[in-house]
Parts: C-alpha cells; sequence; structure tokens
C-alpha cells in the first residue's frame, strides 16, 4: 500500500487530506471518506486503509480544516467546551462547503495517475456526513455511482436539501446502514426513509443493523459491534464491487 497526506487548495485555505491506494495495478476507482463529527484521526485513516486494501483509491480530507482542524474523543470523553466547539464546527459545514471542497477533491483525483478519474466514484460517510455522501452525489450524478451512509443524522429534515429530496437526483446505487438504537436517528424515522426510497424508486438498500447503537462501526468507542461492523463493511464492498468498475 501507498500512502500520503497533502494539503489540498480550497476556496477557503489548505484542506490536509489522507491517500492511500494500492502499491500495483492502477489506476484504482476512487472512493471519498468524509469523516464523522469527531474529526479526522488515526481511526478514520485506517479505515481508509481498509478501503484501499480492497482496490480503491481512497481520500479522506479534514473538513475542519477552516477552523486549524481539531478531533475530538467520543461524546462519552469530553468536556462540555469540546461539546460545544464540536457543534459549532459541525454546524458550519453546510451543502455550500460540502459541495465547494468536494471540487477542489475532484480536481486531485482527476489529475493524480493513481486514480481512475475517468470511471466512476464511490463515497462513505458516518454520522454528520450521512447527508454530505447525498449532497455530492446528487450534485454530481454522473460520476458518483456507490455511495454509503451508515447511522447518518439529518437524513430528513425540512430543509430544501434535505437527503430524502435528493433521492431522485441520485444516480446509482446506495447503501443506508442504521443503529437499532440511535435517537439522532430514530427508527421511525429510519422507517419513513426507506419508504420514501422504495417510493421513488431508488436503487437503495436501507437496513436496520439488530443489537446496534451509534457508533457501532468504531472499534474505539463503547458502543462498537465487531459482528455488525463486519457487516456492514460487507455489504459496502459488495456495492463497490458492482458499481466501481
Amino acid at each position: 500500500m501507498k500512502e500520503r497526506t497533502i494539503d489540498i487548495p480550497t476556496r477557503d485555505g489548505a484542506m490536509p487530506t489522507f491517500i492511500t491506494h494500492p502499491e500495483l495495478g492502477g489506476p484504482h476507482p476512487p472512493v471519498i471518506l468524509y469523516m464523522d463529527a469527531p474529526g479526522y484521526r488515526e481511526e478514520l485513516k485506517d479505515f481508509a486503509r481498509r478501503i484501499g486494501t480492497v482496490g480503491h483509491y481512497c481520500m479522506l480530507p479534514n473538513l475542519y480544516y477552516r477552523d486549524g482542524g481539531p478531533s475530538f474523543p467520543p461524546a462519552s470523553d469530553r468536556t462540555q467546551e469540546q461539546s460545544d466547539q464540536l457543534t459549532r464546527l459541525m454546524n458550519a459545514l453546510t451543502r455550500e462547503r460540502i459541495l465547494s471542497d468536494t471540487e477542489a477533491m475532484l480536481d486531485v483525483i482527476d489529475g493524480d495517475p493513481a486514480a481512475h478519474g475517468t470511471g466512476p466514484l464511490g463515497c462513505i460517510g458516518w454520522c454528520m456526513s450521512g447527508p454530505f455522501v447525498v449532497w455530492v452525489s446528487a450534485h454530481w450524478s454522473e460520476r458518483f455511482k456507490a455511495l454509503a451512509a451508515l447511522h447518518g443524522v439529518r437524513m430528513m429534515t425540512e430543509e430544501e436539501h434535505s437527503p430524502h429530496r435528493l433521492i431522485p437526483k441520485l444516480n446509482g446505487e446506495q447503501y443506508y446502514g442504521f443503529a437499532e438504537k440511535d435517537h439522532w436517528a430514530p427508527l421511525e424515522m429510519v422507517a419513513r426513509f426507506k419508504e420514501e426510497c422504495e417510493r421513488q424508486g431508488a436503487n437503495a438498500l436501507v437496513e436496520v443493523h439488530p443489537g446496534t447503537e451509534h457508533g457501532f462501526v468504531f472499534p474505539q468507542r463503547k458502543t462498537f459491534n465487531k459482528h455488525e461492523a463486519e457487516r456492514n463493511w460487507e455489504r459496502v464492498f459488495a456495492m463497490y464491487r458492482r458499481e466501481l468498475v
């Protein structure tokens, strides 16, 4: 495997971005990994490496770069000051900023010989980045063909660009995996989101992982559920094999 960290120039500054991909056999199908609320950290780099080992060019940006790029411990270990700062940074990641940052990443992908920039792209996000992967996949529907949103939050809101409103604009396969117990994404919302996907004829799998809580995929959290985390990865990689060729 090869890996490096680069600063990608954006409209608002320089965005530190971790890139990893196989050493041989390129160019590789790109996947953009959008961080969850605790931020850019080694745990997510390990996720990027795992995506890379199955044959992808994986890019992980530090989306908090506008504010110095901080990261935060799990909710159970945060101070109130840290929680307040995290909420402020999370709310500052508007759709416009995510699209602008993604445009800068796509420029790098298109110019990197290790990435198959002319082929389909994948994306994956957890928690706060559930909407991000829908936003970018709807905006660049001709490019993004496989999106994964895991225990995504704010998937059904009254906002104009709520993910459920963008389903008709998506042009590819979608996987939405939710936790069974998650007050940020309650089962009532998951059921309505699934109904909306079915009503609009989305090429989507929406499922609840039994016996799980929010953050069940992350090994460093108390809610980690190894069995369902591996089942989650199986779903994602199977979709990438089908769509990112």
